[in-house]
């Protein structure tokens, strides 16, 4: 048996996922930047920062795929076949980008 699903409800719920995605993967890019940019006034604590980083761009991801998960639900096929394409590339750069920072970051803030 099929559970039905508020679909009002549920679209408001879900939309504020798109916000929230959006802000996880600026904070991700963020935390490694703000590090390299204040890499003398520090500490060495880059695994935390590094931590930090890659796990708001992994809750971002997740959240991207809970989404889409939803869409799948409400058999929204013509807004998976819309976007999918578009969100494998943006989570893409995503990932390269945070990890291309965290290593920068990483590297810069090395005590030798």
């Amino acid at each position: 048996m099929k559970k039905k699903i508020n679909k009002s409800f549920s679209y408001c719920y879900y939309r504020s996922y798109t916000y929230t995605k959006l802000v996880l993967g600026l904070i991700a890019w963020i935390i490694p930047v703000f590090n390299i940019i204040r890499r003398k006034k520090r500490g060495n604590n880059n695994s935390v920062i590094a931590l930090l980083s890659m796990g708001a761009c992994i809750i971002a991801v997740w959240f991207q795929i809970s989404y889409t998960n939803y869409l799948v639900k409400i058999n929204d096929w013509s807004a998976l076949m819309d976007t999918t394409n578009a969100l494998t590339w943006v989570a893409a750069i995503l990932i390269f980008v945070t990890i291309i920072l965290n290593i920068i970051s990483i590297t810069l803030n090395k005590t030798v």
